[in-house]
């Protein structure tokens, strides 16, 4: 495909003029967009495990689901929709309730290597960057789950406040208020300024 245009709708342009959307591979939807939607949806509940169920789920939901997708929004504000309304429904199961519960009395082994700082840098400067990153996730878990959905959509995903508007449901000065909120909480906790 490299003759192909891809346009940011997520549909791309053969080489014959053909329509070809990036949601019919579901290897290249699985390695472009999986990373980004299990770290979202990680931190927005907190559970690697069923992180990784209801990641799969959404690209299975999506890859299925492709011919509905109408392209009036890029692929990734879709399929972090798809995810958010997972999250959600998985919120209000009993069986999310067990597993927070279980999660509360098990060793916390969540993989953060992505949020670690290099090897290149200075043990002393690794030390304090995982402390400092501790502290910035022990407080990020103590937000509303709205609040901190909107926290991760905004500097997890660099996602704007009108693409955060559309995949969570909330109207942009209700993002604004939640984003709001959650900035003041985490800098007041970290002893930085309001």
């Amino acid at each position: 495909m490299s003759d192909s245009s891809i346009l940011s709708s997520g549909i791309c342009v053969g080489e014959r003029g053909s329509v070809i959307s990036e949601l019919d591979d579901i290897d290249g939807l699985v390695r472009v967009y999986r990373p980004r939607l299990l770290r979202y949806v990680a931190f927005s509940i907190n559970d690697q495990d069923l992180a990784e169920s209801i990641t799969q789920d959404c690209l299975l939901k999506a890859f299925n689901a492709r011919g509905s997708f109408r392209g009036d929004c890029s692929v990734s504000t879709w399929l972090f929709g798809i995810a958010n309304n997972l999250i959600r429904d998985n919120l209000r199961t009993k069986k999310f309730q067990f597993w927070r519960k279980a999660r509360a009395t098990a060793l916390d082994v969540t993989e953060m290597a992505s949020f670690l700082p290099s090897h290149a840098s200075s043990a002393e400067a690794r030390v304090l960057a995982e402390e400092r990153l501790r502290q910035v996730r022990d407080v990020v878990e103590e937000l509303s789950v709205n609040q901190r959905r909107v926290f991760m959509l905004r500097f997890t995903e660099e996602l704007d406040l009108d693409e955060i508007s559309e995949i969570t449901g909330m109207p942009i000065n209700t993002v604004k208020t939640h984003l709001h909120r959650a900035i003041s909480a985490i800098r007041t906790k970290l002893g930085g300024t309001k």
